[in-house]
This record gives structure tokens, sequence and C-alpha cells, in this order.
């Protein structure tokens, strides 16, 4: 059977559109999809291996989040974006690093 989507970063699953996760870099145009949260945690903790170019999300989703979702430091212009895929819906959350992004996951992203 042929991809409807793109592959998990971590584990190479069919991730379709509409599901999972991708993670990108501001600035740095590099990207990783996720088909579960969980998968965060190892792809991090491994050093993160990134893809090249950044998924197209609408442009505003990135520009509100102002604070780490992991520490509630100040975002400058670097960042760390997670933006959850759920049908027509995106959910981003910010992260001042990649290891605060897996700190979060690991915790639980927001239902801790």
């Amino acid at each position: 059977m042929g991809r409807t989507g793109e592959a998990c970063t971590w584990c190479g699953a069919d991730v379709v559109a509409g599901d999972g996760y991708r993670l990108t870099e501001h600035p740095g145009e590099r990207s990783a999809v996720f088909c579960r949260l969980e998968h965060v945690v190892p792809w991090a903790f491994h050093g993160g291996h990134w893809e090249a170019g950044a998924p197209e999300e609408p442009g505003a989703l990135g520009a509100a989040l102002e604070t780490c979702a992991h520490c509630a430091a100040s975002l400058g212009d670097v960042r760390v974006t997670l933006i959850r895929h759920r049908g027509e819906h995106r959910i981003p959350d910010a992260f001042c690093s990649v290891d605060h992004a897996g700190a979060w996951a690991r915790a639980g992203g927001r239902w801790r």
C-alpha cells in the first residue's frame, strides 16, 4: 500500500494529513514529523535528526507563542514549535530548545 502522508521521523510510520505532530525550528527551515507525541522523546534524546524545509502551516500559528511551554521563558526569534494536527485544527506550542520540547513531551505535554 502506498503512503498517504508523511513518514514519522522516529519510527517511519505513515502520518496522514490532519494527524500527528510537526516540529519546526525557526529560523532554520528544519522540521520533523511524528505519529505520536511519545516519539518526540527518543528523537530529542538521540540528537534530533531534522529534515530540510519547514512544513506548510498557517503563518500566524507561531506568532502568538511568546513563552516556552516547558519553562515559561520568553522566546526571541529562535524557537522550536510543535504543532498538533487534529483534523482541520492546528494546536501549537513553542519551546526555547529541542531539549525542552522533549522534556515537555516526556511529562505528558498539555495533559501533564
